[in-house]
């Protein structure tokens, strides 16, 4: 499996996981130059996967609308902006 394959499969908090392990490295510093690179560049791939599926997970939660009485009425779609 690829690289990017593997970072797309990956859930939210796998992906969360490692990306939080490799600042952990690049904040450390002792990795070379190249290495350091290479973190950074698989760090962006995580965090874009970890953004992107937050916004699945929002466009998902429905909120809970309330009739004229206070009761609730049923549900709507969450407002995307």
């Amino acid at each position: 499996m690829t690289e990017a394959k593997d970072i797309a499969a990956m859930p939210f908090e796998q992906a969360m996981k490692a990306l939080e392990e490799i600042v952990a490295r690049l904040e450390k510093g002792d990795i070379g130059l190249e290495d350091s690179i290479a973190a950074y560049e698989r760090g962006e791939a995580l965090k874009k996967r970890c953004e992107e599926l937050l916004r699945q997970a929002e466009t998902r939660i429905e909120k809970i609308r309330l009739g004229a009485d206070g009761k609730p009425a049923g549900t709507a779609p969450l407002d995307v902006e």
